[in-house]
């Protein structure tokens, strides 16, 4: 498709009905939205009995306390259990449950079965390593099966654990080690990443230096590229010389409902970086529901596929429990989008037959840069449903994702949820709604979110503000770890009763929600309230631009001038850059009105993005009002930014 096929069809179809088919034979109708405002705990209730239970629950919820809930807190159930063990006792273990594909091209297969198998002997292992009910164990990992094993593992012993990004630095994984108190560490030698082996192992060693981490007894190392790895006596162990060499057989415990089951931390504003915890009952119930629910599983048919990292939520919530929770057979995938070519996804897809497929916009858009024809290359033809996570999706990324990998008729749903929800909060449902291009639309079943003003007033429809959670909801945090001042502080003090979730949003005139992101990234531009990922989604949508960020920049007259980067197309980048900026100002002012028109625009040849794909605009922000740059850890490259400041002089932009 065109760049101006491409747009005459934003202009001409907003909505697109779901196909007939999959209405027909939907998990979920719109009796569901009905059902839960008549009766939201009961609701909730019924959902919970998707799970296996050793003790029901006799009560919903417990919200005497609030914001602390407790769900379903008489119940008791393993984490575990509900994942594996029920789907091969059903007579479903030789079900495949996850296809691994590595990125240098090795494939290994697991079944309900094996996964069993292969965590009860984990578990096995860490009980002999002394870890105990409650002990926090951290994970730092490259995405191979043995790190789903592994967190399995710990949530059938009771053993929370922490999820480490594997491209966190050592202090960050330190930080986390010693907030958590982990006693143990998995990690591996390494993982293979954009075509070479990625050594963990020595971030490992170099985080167990800082002050804080001395109750780590062990690490258990997963041996993955064969890199030779610094070894300490009496601490570190291989993987498999302690859990290979374990029993088959292991008995899961019950815990209760309200029993941790991991930790995973999250940037703050400042300060430390929030471990969210998340327990067992409610977070399973209702990530289970919405893989269910918005995904439209099938699990005798379907092969899902989640692109996330499981050091992300995402990850957790769509690759580890929600799956595996509903039997899924799903695709794991070790490397980048773009190795060993650009067409590996695609490949992939074509390979295992991925009839759904679950990514973040940051991907989209690079797909999209990378050019159509790539994807026309592979067979497509098994996805019957895709998916969007992670940040708003700028409605020209949503209609290329439809028509290019979705070959035109393929359902989009777009999905709103944060680390701190746990699950999926506001979605479009595959079979139920008409989607729009760039929008969320609607709060599940059981969901109660709305928009409101600064003076805690819920907006009209057509009218933008804060989104705010209403009601309390299974899979919702129940506090910052050791810091229940700071989850007060944080997510319920700035609209009293209601959980702020730091986003903006709007209502468009039906009355559905498009996210406009962070609050910060809402721009106060002569007294009006811009959103970043409108101007974002106006650059992109200019046929010379490939992918843009944009940042509000301190500014005398106008309170914030908006200060845009993009990365030119092709050809684009050979025109004169004065002319161009000027045409993308005009453009972007023709799109959303004269008040939106950057200040300045700077074409650059890459954005700094961390290594799960989200650009950071914090750091575009420094470069944008003159300041030292912030942490660059987290960076896939750190030297973007250094490119970035030479090419400044030739920012271009005007001031009318």
């Amino acid at each position: 498709m065109s760049n101006e096929s491409l747009a005459n069809l934003l202009r001409e179809e907003r909505r697109f009905e779901p196909p007939a088919e999959l209405a027909a034979n939907a998990n979920v109708t719109a009796e569901a939205y009905e059902q839960a405002r008549a009766d939201r705990l009961g609701f909730w209730a019924e959902q919970a009995r998707r799970l296996s239970w050793s003790t029901e629950p006799t009560e919903t919820l417990d919200w005497s306390n609030p914001p602390f809930a407790k769900w379903f807190q008489d119940g008791r159930l393993n984490v575990a259990y509900n994942c594996v063990d029920r789907h091969v006792e059903a007579g479903n273990g030789d079900r495949v449950a996850i296809h691994f594909e590595g990125e240098p091209g090795d494939s290994r297969t697991l079944t309900y079965a094996e996964l069993q198998r292969e965590v009860s002997k984990a578990a096995n292992a860490l009980l002999e390593l002394g870890v105990g009910t409650g002990d926090r164990v951290a994970v730092y990992m490259p995405m191979i099966p043995e790190t789903v094993v592994a967190m399995l593992a710990c949530a059938r012993i009771g053993a929370p654990h922490s999820v480490v990004f594997g491209g966190f630095s050592a202090d960050a994984l330190a930080t986390r080690i010693n907030d958590a108190d982990a006693r143990v560490v998995i990690t591996a030698d390494g993982g293979y990443r954009k075509g070479s082996a990625s050594a963990l192992k020595p971030a490992v060693d170099e985080a167990l230096t800082r002050p804080g981490t001395e109750n780590v007894r062990n690490v258990l190392v997963v041996r993955r590229t064969g890199q030779d790895v610094e070894w300490t006596e009496g601490r570190d162990v291989w993987w498999h010389d302690v859990v290979e060499r374990q029993s088959e057989e292991h008995t899961p415990e019950a815990f209760d409902a309200e029993h941790p089951l991991f930790i995973l931390y999250t940037s703050g504003t400042t300060g430390k970086p929030k471990g969210i915890l998340h327990t067992s009952g409610g977070y399973l119930t209702q990530v289970a529901y919405t893989h269910h629910a918005v995904f439209d599983l099938k699990p005798e048919t379907d092969v899902f596929w989640c692109s996330a990292d499981v050091g992300w939520v995402t990850g957790h919530s769509y690759i580890v429990y929600g799956p595996l929770a509903n039997g899924a057979t799903e695709v794991l995938y070790e490397g980048t989008p773009d190795s060993p070519h650009k067409g590996r996804w695609w490949e992939i897809i074509q390979k295992y037959g991925v009839t759904i497929f679950y990514t973040a916009p940051t991907a989209i858009r690079a797909c999209m840069k990378w050019g159509d024809n790539i994807p026309a290359e592979f067979d497509l033809s098994s996805l019957r449903l895709l998916g969007s996570v992670g940040e708003p999706i700028n409605p020209e990324a949503w209609v290329w994702y439809r028509q290019h990998i979705g070959a035109g008729s393929t359902p989009v749903v777009d999905t709103w949820w944060q680390t701190e929800t746990g699950g999926i909060m506001i979605s479009p449902l595959p079979g139920v709604t008409a989607t729009k291009p760039g929008s969320a639309q609607v709060p599940l079943p059981g969901i109660a979110a709305t928009v409101l003003d600064d003076e805690a007033r819920e907006v009209p429809d057509g009218s933008g503000g804060y989104l705010v959670l209403t009601e309390p909801w299974p899979s919702m945090l129940r506090t910052i770890w050791g810091d229940d001042q700071r989850f007060l502080d944080t997510y319920w003090s700035r609209f009293e009763g209601r959980y702020f979730a730091g986003d903006g949003a709007k209502k468009d005139d039906d009355g559905d929600i498009w996210l406009l992101g962070r609050v910060d990234d809402v721009m106060l531009v002569s007294g009006h309230n811009i959103s970043t990922t409108e101007v974002e989604s106006a650059l992109v949508s200019h046929p010379s631009v490939a992918e843009a960020a944009v940042v509000g920049a301190t500014d005398p007259q106008t309170t914030q001038a908006i200060c845009a980067f993009v990365i030119l197309r092709g050809s684009a980048a050979e025109k004169e850059q004065d002319e161009l900026v000027t045409e993308l100002r005009n453009h972007v002012a023709k799109q959303l009105g004269p008040i939106a028109k950057p200040s300045r625009i700077l074409p650059v040849a890459e954005l700094p993005k961390t290594r799960s794909g989200k650009i950071m605009r914090r750091l575009l922000r420094d470069i944008a009002e003159n300041r030292e740059l912030g942490d660059v850890t987290t960076l896939t490259d750190s030297s973007v930014m250094e490119l970035i400041q030479k090419q400044l002089p030739a920012s271009g932009g005007g001031d009318d």
